[in-house]
C-alpha cells in the first residue's frame, strides 16, 4: 500500500492505517490527543506512540475531571514514571490543560463543539501530492493556538495545533496517492 511516507514502520503504520485523519468528536479522545501532541514537542511522534499505553495508564485513561484535580503527589508519581516523557513542564501543562478543557466544556457544552469551530465544523479536505506540500501550520492552527493560549492552555503552539488537527481529522492530510485519503474523506 503506498502510504504517506512518514508511516514506514510500526507503530506509525497501524496508527496511520487506523486513526490518523479520522474525524474525532469524542471529548475524551480529543483531550488525549491534545495532551499527547503537547508531550511530543521536541520529540518524534513515534516516541509518543510507543508510550501511548503508558500515558493512558499514568494519566487515568485521560479522564479530564480526575487529571484536573492532580496535586503534588501525582506530579511526583508522573515524574518518576519511566513509561512517559518525564518533563515537569509538560506534566504541569497536562494538568493545567485539563482545567482549561473543563472550562471550555462548561462554556460550550462540549470541547468538540469548540475545537471543530476552527474548521467550520467540517474536515478540510486537502489534496497534497507529496509531503513537502503539507504545511506545519495554517491560519486555522494559528487561530486555534492563540485562542487556546488565551484560555490558559500550555504547549499549544500553532505547529502542535496543526498536528492535533491532522490527528483528529479536522484536516485530511493523507496524500492523494495514499488509499487512506479517499477512505478518510468518506468518514467526514
Amino acid at each position: 500500500m503506498p502510504r504517506c511516507a512518514w508511516a514506514a514502520v510500526e507503530p506509525n503504520i497501524t496508527y496511520h492505517d487506523e486513526e490518523w485523519g479520522v474525524p474525532v468528536h469524542d471529548d475524551r479522545t480529543l483531550f488525549e490527543f491534545l495532551i499527547l501532541e503537547g508531550a511530543q514537542a521536541g520529540l518524534s511522534w513515534t516516541t509518543i506512540l510507543k508510550k501511548r499505553e503508558n500515558y493512558r495508564a499514568a494519566f487515568d485513561a485521560f479522564r479530564v475531571e480526575k487529571i484536573a484535580r492532580y496535586g503534588a503527589r501525582d506530579v511526583m508519581r508522573l515524574l518518576n514514571d519511566p513509561g512517559i516523557v518525564r518533563n515537569r513542564l509538560k506534566i504541569a501543562a497536562a494538568i493545567q490543560n485539563a482545567k482549561a478543557f473543563l472550562a471550555i466544556q462548561t462554556e460550550f457544552g462540549r470541547f468538540d463543539s469548540y475545537i471543530w469551530s476552527f474548521v467550520g465544523g467540517r474536515p478540510k479536505q486537502n489534496r497534497w501530492r507529496n509531503m513537502t506540500q503539507v504545511p506545519a501550520r495554517t491560519t486555522e492552527s494559528d487561530a486555534m493556538s492563540r485562542d487556546l493560549l488565551r484560555r490558559g492552555f500550555k504547549f499549544v503552539g500553532s505547529t502542535i495545533c496543526y498536528a492535533f488537527m491532522q490527528a483528529t481529522g479536522m484536516v485530511n492530510d493523507h496524500l492523494v496517492t495514499c488509499p487512506r485519503h479517499k477512505e478518510v474523506s468518506r468518514t467526514s
